[in-house]
């Protein structure tokens, strides 16, 4: 080999040499290692249903914070229709890179109970992420109505067997089988189904005695309970609750009867578990803030920090929960 052919080689070898150097170095610096980090541009958090209800609510306050923790900006997309169900396929087919949000309620557990053809399977397609509150439901009657207590009231009822009528907001809404899960745990509590289209038209109705019980959410209610419109009877949590402290729990009543809201984020299955785990991270920060506390309060929510892990068995436990007691009695969809 000549002495020029050597000298030739290793100059190649040098110059490899300090190219890989370079390579690692510049895969090693910070500016190029962020490229790869997640989230590495703005998220889209969907809410299935329209601007000004709770699921958009709670969205809208988490998503900020989120943005501010996480360096990029979390965008609300309302995409209402179909109880839920329109907004939420849409994320369950979406891309699983943790870039395409859904913020979901408990109604999607009950819509599944009552629906037979759901566009998604709320257990197999969407991986969840965290849960952003609970909260319980407030039993109230009107002021004709015989009964104060828990006590009173299934009394009342089972005194006068199919006399009374309760409100909800449609067959199968979450109104629905908070009242049937009741009536499922007492026997002879005999009291009659009227399902409205929507609260307000249920509200009026019980506040103008046709309809004599409702259960619905705190915000919805308590107002006119203030204003002296209804009587409050009692409060659908286990335990006496923050939203309402001064209303006895039904458990009172009715060993164990316990039905509580729940609002949550959920992502794509498939969603990779580092990615899932961020955002768990950062919606748990955010939930730690007091100022969200408050503005959940206010809303008849408190804030539930969970790992992606417990959220996962609220959602496997309530959908199996809800459609047994769909099937035990006989609730169906409108």
């Amino acid at each position: 080999m000549s002495i020029s052919h050597c000298r030739t080689r290793r100059r190649l070898v040098a110059l490899a040499a300090t190219a890989t150097v370079a390579m690692l170095a510049g895969l090693a610096s910070p500016g190029l290692m962020a490229q790869g980090a997640f989230p590495s541009k703005a998220i889209t958090m969907v809410v299935p249903y329209p601007p000004g209800g709770s699921n958009d609510v709670f969205a809208r306050q988490v998503a900020k914070e989120m943005g501010d923790l996480l360096k990029q900006t979390v965008i609300v997309d309302n995409r209402p229709g179909a109880s839920g169900n329109t907004g939420t396929a849409s994320v369950a087919k979406a891309t699983a890179d943790g870039y395409t949000l859904v913020a979901v309620s408990s109604s999607m557990t009950t819509n599944a109970a009552v629906q037979a053809k759901m566009p998604f399977d709320p257990v197999k397609d969407l991986a969840p992420v965290a849960m952003f509150a609970k909260g319980p439901l407030v039993v109230a009657v009107n002021n004709e109505f015989p009964a104060r207590t828990p006590q009173d009231l299934v009394r009342a009822i089972k005194a006068s067997p199919g006399q009374f009528n309760y409100a909800t907001s449609g067959t199968g809404s979450i109104n629905h089988f908070a009242t049937e899960m009741m009536r499922s745990m007492v026997p002879g509590m005999d009291i009659m189904h009227v399902p409205y289209k929507g609260q307000g038209p249920a509200v009026t109705d019980v506040i103008g005695n046709q309809v004599q019980m409702l259960v619905s959410s705190g915000p919805s209610i308590l107002p006119m309970v203030r204003n002296g419109k209804l009587r409050a009877i009692g409060i659908t949590s286990l335990k006496p609750s923050p939203i309402a402290p001064d209303l006895t729990p039904m458990a009172t009543a009715i060993p164990g009867y316990e039905f509580d809201l729940w609002w949550g984020l959920l992502a794509p299955a498939g969603t990779p578990a580092d990615i899932v785990d961020r955002l768990n991270q950062a919606v748990n920060q955010v939930l730690a803030k007091p100022t969200i506390q408050a503005s959940f309060l206010r809303e008849g929510a408190i804030a539930n920090p969970v790992t992606p892990q417990q959220f996962a068995q609220v959602i496997r436990s309530d959908v199996a929960r809800w459609k047994q007691l769909a099937k035990d009695r006989n609730i169906q969809a409108d």
